[in-house]
């Protein structure tokens, strides 16, 4: 498929030939549910735990002797039925990290490369550069561009003007083409790829 490349201040650069293994994938909802699960897991901190009872600060004597009262059966305060007790079946500290095939990671980025190409929110930009890094300027660029809500995508090395002047744009994140990702992508209304970022993604992909 061919998609016309324009350059930051709206003007055309010509057409770049996109390849159909990559961009014109019919896309999965379910394979891409699979890979952003996998990122979200991936990226929980784990870190919610609550006392249980063997770790609040309480006697552990039995509450009163067990016959002779007329009340129920009981042993140590620290039970979770009690006020002060531990809690029964609480969070703890884990990993909720999963595994997910690498062919099915790879194939995931495609099908959101491809979604994105599909309902026409794909933009290849010739070049991701600006002489200096004014965020007023650039966030003019982009309006003109009609983007209020992106995803940027540079080559190897993101123009550091450029990444600083977009640092305080709402809703524009900058990436360098090794971090591309299923979530980061689907989570912006539009992606833009510069050159570098599109012949970048073919090599990876061959």
């Amino acid at each position: 498929m061919d998609i016309k490349i324009t350059t930051l201040s709206g003007a055309d650069a010509g057409k770049v030939s996109l390849s159909d293994e990559i961009f014109g994938l019919d896309p999965r909802d379910d394979i891409l549910q699979r890979v952003v699960r996998w990122q979200l897991a991936k990226k929980q901190q784990g870190t919610h735990q609550a006392k249980g009872r063997a770790d609040v600060a309480r006697t552990g004597a039995k509450m009163y002797k067990q016959k002779g009262t007329g009340r129920a059966r009981h042993h140590s305060a620290r039970a979770p039925q009690f006020r002060g007790g531990g809690k029964a079946h609480g969070p703890v500290v884990r990993s909720h990290e999963h595994d997910l095939p690498k062919k099915v990671r790879a194939l995931g980025l495609k099908h959101a490369l491809s979604a994105k190409a599909k309902s026409a929110n794909l933009i290849v930009v010739d070049d991701l550069a600006v002489a200096d890094a004014k965020t007023k300027v650039l966030a003019q660029s982009l309006a003109g561009l009609g983007l209020t809500n992106a995803l940027v995508i540079g080559g190897a090395e993101v123009d550091a003007n450029f990444k600083m002047a977009a640092t305080n744009i709402p809703n524009i994140d900058v990436l360098p083409v090794q971090g591309i990702n299923v979530y980061d992508i689907l989570r912006r209304g539009t992606l833009v790829l510069s050159k570098a970022a599109v012949e970048a993604l073919e090599e990876r992909f061959k």
